[in-house]
């Protein structure tokens, strides 16, 4: 054979080689490549430490909202302990608290985890939320005295908190147990105020001189209705709930600490935090940015009756804004640093956490 008709019949072959091969990708009897696999959440777990009638409308609306689904554990103060006990197993995506001092003790704990960008995020100051924002404050309460006006006046109500003490009160007034959120987060203020001593013997003198010790503040407040006690220590937004009773809303508040050179009332805060290593990671975050955009944020803080920590969404009805009052110096942040050792403290002045 003829070294050209060799080279024709070499280039033919090639041809033929390149035609099969080109035919083998994209013939119509090819299989197509697949395409890979997006992961959509489909689910999220969520631990919460508030009453149940506020958290539960809030993530049926998240679930007709995105269309994922919810598992909730209302598991109140015991959620912190939950969260440590399953630090090996994590089972919750998103922790819903009552305290910002418990929030930041978890994170500090190494249980939560920054969510990276979050869009919306930029609307709480960032005084309220986390340094790595693992967790935001969305609500903010005060610590108040709520009094029954068929009792006693506004005058007859001690107007700094160190006051409760006083012999003159005497079993006049209910607190909660020592283990209540409302109560760690005041009294860890009280410790950057006036140190541990002088805390611990507060505390002590106040427990003898309070006429009842109760499981919460919603025991608080219905009791202060129905004038069994004549003033008790609440969170601001129960005296809101008092005044929408049909009975037992003749109710007044006072702001305590208020006057020139005292230290202002205390504040805390109620949140969200993203748990490290939750199982749906994707729900988290997507939660996270559902919960920031105004209509939601409204909807967490109005559910409580709480003043939203957000500027830009108006408070609930007859709701005083933070910026009304003297509001005691401490940083919400520095709550989680404290929390453990307030605890510690509370049950050494002879408080217990729970009631026995």
């Amino acid at each position: 054979m003829s070294r050209s008709r060799l080279s024709i019949v070499l280039l033919l072959g090639i041809f033929l080689l390149a035609s099969a091969a080109l035919a083998g990708c994209t013939g119509r009897d090819s299989t197509p490549a697949e395409a890979p696999e997006v992961s959509t959440p489909e689910s999220l777990v969520v631990y919460s430490s508030r009453n149940e009638k506020f958290v539960d409308p809030l993530l049926e609306k998240f679930t007709a909202d995105t269309g994922i689904e919810v598992s909730v554990l209302h598991a109140g103060d015991a959620v912190v302990n939950k969260l440590k006990e399953e630090a090996g197993n994590v089972q919750a995506d998103i922790v819903i608290a009552n305290d910002i001092g418990a929030l930041e003790y978890l994170r500090l704990e190494g249980l939560l985890a920054s969510p990276g960008e979050v869009e919306g995020i930029e609307s709480i100051n960032a005084g309220y939320r986390a340094s790595d924002d693992s967790w935001i404050a969305l609500s903010a309460r005060t610590r108040v005295l709520m009094y029954n006006k068929d009792l006693v006046s506004e005058e007859e109500i001690p107007s700094r908190i160190e006051d409760l003490t006083d012999p003159a009160y005497g079993g006049m007034f209910a607190i909660t147990r020592g283990g209540n959120s409302g109560m760690i987060g005041h009294v860890s203020a009280l410790r950057y105020e006036w140190g541990d001593e002088r805390t611990e013997e507060w505390i002590a003198a106040l427990k003898e001189n309070a006429g009842a010790i109760m499981e919460g503040h919603g025991d608080i407040r219905r009791a202060v209705g129905a004038g069994e006690f004549a003033f008790g220590l609440v969170n601001n937004y129960y005296y809101h709930q008092q005044l929408a009773e049909p009975t037992g809303n003749n109710v007044g508040v006072v702001y305590p600490d208020q006057g020139p050179g005292e230290m202002g009332a205390v504040v805390n805060g109620a949140g969200v935090g993203m748990v490290a290593g939750g199982p749906n990671p994707e729900a988290a975050r997507v939660f996270l940015e559902w919960v920031l955009l105004p209509e939601n944020q409204r909807e967490f803080s109005w559910a409580s009756l709480e003043v939203p920590i957000n500027p830009e969404i108006e408070a609930v009805p007859e709701a005083r804004p933070i910026s009304d009052y003297v509001v005691h110096a401490m940083p919400l942040r520095e709550l989680g640093t404290v929390w453990e050792d307030t605890r510690t403290l509370i049950e050494r002045a002879g408080l217990d956490l729970e009631l026995k």
